[in-house]
């Protein structure tokens, strides 16, 4: 039965055969040790096709679809062009396929149906194949395979590496790991304060007990000597109470301190303005950490809170292997030395690790607490999975497992049922497709206005670009055959504006005539009496003219008729 190895360089794919194997050893050991030695190992395997890359994206492409076993249409053709048709003689096939991942071997026998093998022997071989590709190919110059690898390993990683940067849980640990230090250090720095200034003004540590306002006021006050009522306003402004800016004076007046010398002070004095520093820099750095652990892990940080949820993260590397952990391996992270103390010494087993800084646990009575840290680890592990797996930047779960949270404890405080998780996770469903639905509106109607936006930009724009004339007349004769459009609509707007205005200058003469009419007959109604309606019928409206002129043809008809009967009555 014959052999065939596909080996997947950085240059291409390239495919060999191996006759002869008992002449290098059939035990993996016997190959390992024939390898380094080309005339033997060259009579037994040799190149039969060899299928370059395109170009270094190609590359890429062949070398992550080989990663996570898939073969693509290019390693198809290859197969199927050099490798004789899959046939099965006396019950065993004819050849079989060396690959150096079962995974991909797998799927081109699921496609091609051409048998494959991956062991320790094969990758033996392929190993030496690997240590003498260079010499196999004789195109290849020196340098380009170790060119060619560099850059595909370069840009292969990259790829890898590169994702949402948003969504990068190495900027928590580092803020978690940095948050953790400085509130160390500020604790440290503020004793040290306390300590140096308590020699000048020790009975300010007992009326001040904030570190960050003790820092301020030994800052504000330098020396206690100079201190007097003239400065209760300020004192008032640090403190916050009036009360206590009185004692501070007081105690000032009455103090027991040792004077200080100008040096010594301006020490102290900066002291204490690098621990002010450092305590507004930890407040900004805490919501830093907030708005990252909002972006990243947003159901997480709504179930058990940011620092919490940060720590997890960090102890457990990142988002990705805190969502691969179980929730019994959630529930004791951080407890690992006593575990293995506890199974070392056969104790009991811890039951709750860096969970234990959340709020439920404390909550809980002592002995509900194992259980309300087993039931809050796997909502942890739920909604750090939902994290990791799901594109969308929801809370939506995470608020929800805090409410079944929060159930528990009154299930076991007080023994009201909760609900059940399918309803809970059915109510999150529908809450995160109507959310989606109203994103999805939202984006359209955004971008409908954008697009509005620019037509009238763009008509704006070409208005004072219409008014000037064109310098050269061929340039002229092309935007003409642009404009002409434009100009009839001008032109259409216009004639409606001048028909309207005629039609209101109409009425307001009928109106006139009309009055001026009524006036008439008021004045000579008495004259008018005995006169002709041929004279009143020029100033009535349009509907009486029509009138009277229908009463004149048919007089005039009348009129007519008698003028022909007189004459035919002379003829005869």
């Amino acid at each position: 039965m014959a052999m065939y190895l596909l080996y997947e360089s950085a240059s291409g794919y390239a495919l060999f055969i191996a006759h002869g194997i008992d002449e290098i050893g059939q035990n993996t050991e016997a190959v390992r040790s024939s390898i380094e030695d080309l005339s033997r190992f060259g009579r037994v395997v040799k190149l039969t096709a060899f299928h370059p890359f395109e170009s270094a994206l190609d590359a890429l492409n062949q070398c992550n679809a080989v990663s996570e076993g898939i073969m693509t249409d290019e390693l198809r053709n290859v197969l199927e062009l050099n490798l004789p048709k899959p046939k099965v003689k006396d019950g065993h096939p004819i050849y079989v396929l060396g690959v150096s991942d079962s995974k991909i071997g797998a799927h081109i026998l699921e496609n091609t149906k051409i048998p494959c093998r991956s062991n320790d022997f094969v990758l033996e071989l392929l190993r030496g194949v690997r240590y003498h590709f260079q010499r196999f190919i004789k195109d290849l110059k020196q340098g380009d395979l170790e060119k060619a690898q560099l850059g595909l390993g370069h840009s292969y990683s990259r790829a890898k590496v590169k994702f949402n940067v948003n969504r990068v849980d190495n900027m928590v640990i580092q803020a978690i790991f940095l948050l953790d230090t400085l509130d160390k250090d500020i604790n440290s720095f503020a004793m040290r304060v306390r300590e140096w200034y308590g020699w000048h003004f020790p009975e300010l540590v007992k009326i001040v007990n904030d570190n960050y306002l003790y820092a301020k006021l030994a800052k504000f006050i330098e020396n206690k000597s100079n201190l007097s009522e003239e400065s209760l306003p300020q004192l008032t402004e640090l403190l916050g109470d009036e009360d206590k800016a009185k004692e501070v004076v007081e105690a000032a007046k009455a103090s027991m301190g040792q004077d200080i010398s100008p040096v010594d002070l301006i020490n102290v004095q900066q002291f204490a303005k690098r621990v002010m520093d450092l305590s507004d820099y930890r407040r900004k750095l805490y919501d830093y950490l907030v708005a990252k652990m909002n972006d990243i892990a947003p159901n997480l940080t709504s179930l058990i809170g940011e620092v919490v949820g940060a720590r997890l993260i960090s102890h457990a590397g990142s988002l990705t292997n805190l969502a691969k952990c179980p929730s019994s391996t959630l529930q004791i992270l951080g407890a690992e030395k006593a575990l293995f103390r506890a199974l070392k010494t056969r104790g009991n087993t811890p039951k709750y690790g860096l969970i234990f800084h959340s709020s439920f646990i404390g909550r809980a009575s002592a002995k509900n607490k194992g259980r309300m840290a087993r039931y809050l680890a796997n909502k942890c592990s739920i909604a750090s999975r939902i994290d990791c797996f799901s594109e969308s930047n929801t809370a939506v779960f995470g608020e929800l497992l805090n409410k079944q949270v929060e159930d528990r404890l009154k299930f076991y405080d007080n023994g009201v049922a909760p609900r059940k998780n399918i309803d809970v996770m059915k109510e999150a469903i529908e809450k995160f497709q109507k959310e989606d639905d109203e994103m999805d509106v939202d984006k359209t109607s955004k971008d409908a206005s954008v697009k509005k936006s620019k037509k009238k930009s763009k008509a704006e724009v070409e208005k004072p670009m219409d008014e000037d004339a064109p310098e050269n007349p061929k340039l002229g004769k092309k935007k003409k055959k642009d404009k002409t459009a434009d100009v009839e609509d001008q032109e259409l707007d216009t004639k409606e504006v001048e028909k309207s205005e005629k039609k209101k200058k109409k009425k307001e003469k009928r109106k006139l005539e009309e009055q001026e009419q009524q006036q008439n007959h008021v004045q000579n109604g008495n004259n008018d009496v005995d006169a002709k309606p041929e004279g009143t019928t020029k100033k009535k409206k349009k509907k009486s003219k029509v009138e009277d002129g229908e009463d004149v043809q048919v007089v005039s008809d009348g009129k007519k008729k008698k003028k022909k009967k007189s004459r035919t009555e002379d003829d005869d």
